[in-house]
């Protein structure tokens, strides 16, 4: 009997997307992932902002 293990074949399916989205339209990719860097810049200084207010006050 052959268990499959959903959670594997999830994770092999993403990178499998992920890999032809990059292959298919790099340049788009591109600026999903400055996009994505951007946000978590953005993210981080304001938690950063946050946590100096809350210290300094």
């Amino acid at each position: 009997m052959i268990v499959v293990n959903a959670k594997k074949i999830a994770g092999l399916v993403g990178i499998a997307l992920v890999l032809f989205f990059v292959i298919a339209q790099p340049g788009n990719a591109a600026s999903l992932v400055g996009n994505i860097i951007d946000w978590l810049r953005s993210s981080a200084e304001a938690v950063i902002t946050f946590v100096s207010n809350v210290f300094n006050s």
